[in-house]
């Protein structure tokens, strides 16, 4: 029987449009190609998401004014583009049966959400002095200068959920869920996009749950999880029960705009489906981490 791997990449793990780091996000990228093969040499069905993060922010330069959640689209595509066109490659190469599809994920959020009532993430560009005066935004004040804020809202339901799981069966190689998902609501019978952006990690945590998936692995830029982090009682952990990394992010030692998100959204994987392996690694070490060789691994119990 195949299992089934959500794996999540981060928006800073691929290149850039504007060319900055572009050596570095190709190294990353090698790494999530290399994942993706070793995993389905092992026989996992895989399903990528990923993040985007400065895509997104690159396309509000260009034209702030454009509706939010069509740039969650565009990006979706852009990135899911370069991500199959790079994976169908490779499988070419190696003669592999697998191929890849595209999934442009919408995902339904309340209006009643808290998050639309005090807007909080940032997104896009610094502003202009005359922006920050004629532009009806939320705008706050960042530590690179002043920023649009938008609403990060829980998501509900991805309703492309069915396509996603047929796709799945079908042996492709599904990428989807990009930056989060495309917000909308529902309005009078109608789905309406809406100014927000939905975590991507609380999303691929919400995909593993609704698919049943054997593994939820989120890969990020540090090789495990770190309490006391940059300070001399900096401590690496392979293993943390939910009990212990509840404790952690309550205790501060997860920020809100970095580790946070994912320690718990790796948690709340567990505390739905409590034999999933739910894991945090590098690019590249995806089979190690989920034997437990690398990576943290968040189990139900010590």
């Amino acid at each position: 029987m195949n299992r089934t791997v959500v794996y999540a990449i981060g928006g800073n793990a691929l290149s850039s449009p504007t060319g900055d780091d572009q050596e570095q996000s190709a190294r990353i990228l090698a790494g999530v190609m290399s994942d993706v093969i070793d995993l389905l040499e092992a026989g996992w069905r895989v399903v990528l998401t990923h993040g985007n993060g400065p895509q997104v922010g690159h396309l509000m330069s260009l034209d702030a004014n454009q509706e939010m959640d069509s740039w969650v689209a565009a990006t979706q595509g852009m990135i899911g583009h370069s991500l199959a066109i790079n994976l169908d490659s490779i499988l070419r190469r190696r003669s592999r049966p697998e191929s890849t599809s595209v999934v442009l994920t919408r995902v339904l959020v309340d209006p009643e959400d808290q998050g639309f009532k005090f807007p909080t993430k940032p997104v896009g560009p610094i502003l202009s002095d005359k922006q920050v005066m004629s532009e009806d935004w939320d705008i706050a004040e960042t530590v690179r200068g002043p920023r649009r804020v938008v609403a990060s809202p829980k998501p509900l339901r991805i309703l492309d959920l069915e396509v996603i799981r047929s796709l799945v069966e079908k042996s492709a190689i599904v990428i989807c869920c990009g930056g989060g998902g495309i917000p909308v609501i529902e309005k009078e019978n109608y789905l309406v996009g809406v100014p927000a952006v939905i975590d991507k990690d609380h999303l691929s945590a919400l995909l593993a749950i609704d698919m049943n998936a054997d593994a939820l692995i989120i890969s990020t830029a540090i090789d495990a999880v770190k309490t006391g982090f940059g300070t001399s009682e900096e401590k690496s952990h392979s293993k943390l029960s939910i009990l212990e990394a509840k404790k952690h992010l309550e205790n501060g030692e997860f920020p809100a705009g970095s580790m946070g998100p994912k320690i718990s959204s790796l948690i709340h994987a567990v505390e739905m489906i409590p034999n999933i392996r739910s894991v945090l690694c590098q690019p590249g070490d995806a089979i190690k981490a989920l034997r437990g060789d690398c990576g943290t691994t968040i189990t139900i119990s010590e």
